[in-house]
């Protein structure tokens, strides 16, 4: 009988397996968090083969750098093929929660700049309905009170990211809200909802422009979802 993969061997398949949708000679967009940081060590073997990368936090672009691959300002760059980075949630349809790792903004502004944003994930994020995971929203600090009450009214639990009891900020330099408890049953629409609060830099909401295909690590391998 087969050992169960661990989750850090099923990010570590999808990762491999997004390596195919790199294009040879160009730009790869590359997001944050601890899938994107397999995806990246995986990025280090072909990067002779690439023109370079753009990072959508400090993080990601250090680990970049640390592997010898250039890293390009996205104002430097008018498109690009592909954005691969992970997702907190990911729907039958594409729409995802993103932000756990606070870099939603700048993963959004890559994302949009790409022509296919390919989402890699371990099973456990694939979900009927977004809202279990708590929904990210990048605020500016002086709004932080004003927004929150405003969320509230949405439904859910508004709170303020804490790190050792001191607020979690952004690259930057803005706060983030968690919004606890939510069924988000049509994420399109409280995406244009949340960005059109004042204060609010953007939510962690990846619906109108979602995913367009999905690698998702299972113990079957890693299954693709196109959307």
């Amino acid at each position: 009988m087969a050992t169960p993969m661990t989750q850090d061997e099923l990010k570590q398949a999808v990762a491999r397996a997004a390596i195919e949708y790199v294009v040879e000679g160009e730009i790869v967009g590359v997001g944050t968090g601890s899938t994107a940081n397999f995806f990246i060590d995986e990025l280090a073997k072909i990067k002779d083969k690439i023109k370079g990368a753009v990072a959508s936090s400090e993080a990601t672009a250090e680990r970049l750098r640390s592997h010898g691959i250039t890293v390009l300002d996205l104002n430097q760059v008018a498109s690009m093929p592909v954005y691969i980075d992970g997702a907190d949630e990911i729907t039958q349809f594409g729409a995802m929660i993103k932000g756990g790792g606070a870099a939603l903004t700048r993963e959004k502004i890559v994302a949009s700049v790409a022509d296919k944003f390919i989402c890699i994930a371990d099973g456990s994020k694939l979900v009927d309905v977004l809202g279990n995971f708590p929904l990210p929203v990048e605020v500016i600090p002086m709004a932080q009170a004003v927004v929150a009450r405003k969320l509230a009214a949405l439904g859910g639990e508004p709170r303020l990211r804490l790190k050792n009891g001191v607020p979690v900020h952004t690259d930057n330099g803005n706060v983030i809200i968690d919004m606890v408890g939510m069924q988000i049953l049509n994420p399109i629409e409280m995406e244009a909802i949340m960005n059109n609060i004042v204060g609010v830099v953007t939510v962690g909401l990846f619906a109108r422009q979602g995913a367009n295909v999905c690698l998702l690590g299972t113990s079957e391998g890693v299954k693709k979802l196109v959307f």
